[in-house]
C-alpha cells in the first residue's frame, strides 16, 4: 500500500488565502454601491416627469379658463355691453364702465356672485393671495392633492402679428385690444413652468 506524501495532501486541501478573501470582497463591495447609486438616482428623479405632468396641466387648465372668458368694450356687467360702438364711457358706447386690464372693484375668481367675466380680470391672479388659496377649481374648490403647488397669470397688452399686418396692442383709444396671457405654475421643490397664449378682442360685443 503506497501512502500519500504530506506535500501532495496539503496541496489538496489549500483554499483562498485572507488577501484573497479580501480582495474579492472589495470588487464586490465597489459593484454593490455602483448599483446602488444607479437605482438610488433612479428612484429620486422618477417623480419629476409627475410633477412636470401636475404643473402642465394646472398651467393649460388656467390658460384655457382665461381665454375662454370674453373680451369685450366694456364690462360684461354694463348695460350697453352688448351693442357699444367702442371701448369708451358715452352714447352708443359702454354706460358706465370700460373694460380696463386687472379685475373691476369686487370681482374675484371663486366668488358666485360677482365672478370674473373678462380675460382681462385674470391679470394679477395669483392662487397664493387668492381666496381660498392653493390650487382649486373654478367653484373655489381646493384640490387636496395639489397642495404645495402654486399659481399666477399675466395680462398685458402686445402687439401681434408680422410685419406690415401687425394688430396694435391697444386700439384708438388706448384700450387693450391684443393679450398676451401668461400662466407661470410652481411646484413644491421650486420647479416651476410656464405657459402663455395671445388673445385678440375678435368680439368685442360677446357678453356671457
Amino acid at each position: 500500500m503506497i501512502e500519500p506524501s504530506p506535500t501532495s495532501t496539503r496541496t489538496r486541501q489549500r483554499g483562498v488565502t485572507l488577501i484573497e478573501l479580501v480582495m474579492f470582497i472589495l470588487v464586490v463591495g465597489v459593484g454593490v454601491a455602483g448599483i446602488l447609486l444607479v437605482y438610488t438616482n433612479t428612484v429620486r428623479y422618477s417623480a419629476d416627469p409627475v410633477i412636470r405632468k401636475q404643473m402642465l396641466a394646472v398651467a393649460e387648465a388656467m390658460l384655457e379658463e382665461s381665454a375662454l372668458m370674453p373680451f369685450t368694450y366694456c364690462d360684461p356687467d354694463d348695460a350697453d355691453a352688448a351693442t357699444a360702438g367702442a371701448a369708451l364711457v358715452g352714447a352708443g358706447n359702454c354706460a358706465s364702465t370700460v373694460e380696463t386690464i386687472g379685475p373691476e372693484a369686487g370681482e374675484a375668481r371663486y366668488t358666485p356672485t360677482n365672478p370674473f367675466d373678462n380675460v382681462n380680470d385674470y391679470a394679477g391672479f395669483d392662487t397664493t393671495t387668492a381666496l381660498p388659496a392653493g390650487i382649486a377649481d373654478i367653484a373655489g374648490t381646493v384640490i387636496g392633492s395639489l397642495t404645495g403647488y402654486s399659481a399666477s397669470l399675466t395680462a398685458t397688452a402686445q402687439a401681434l402679428g408680422p410685419a406690415g399686418s401687425v394688430i396694435a396692442a391697444t386700439d384708438g383709444n388706448g384700450a387693450p385690444q391684443v393679450l398676451l396671457v401668461t400662466v407661470t405654475v410652481s411646484a413644491p421643490g421650486g420647479d416651476s413652468v410656464s405657459l402663455s397664449g395671445y388673445r385678440t378682442r375678435y368680439a368685442p360685443n360677446a357678453v356671457p
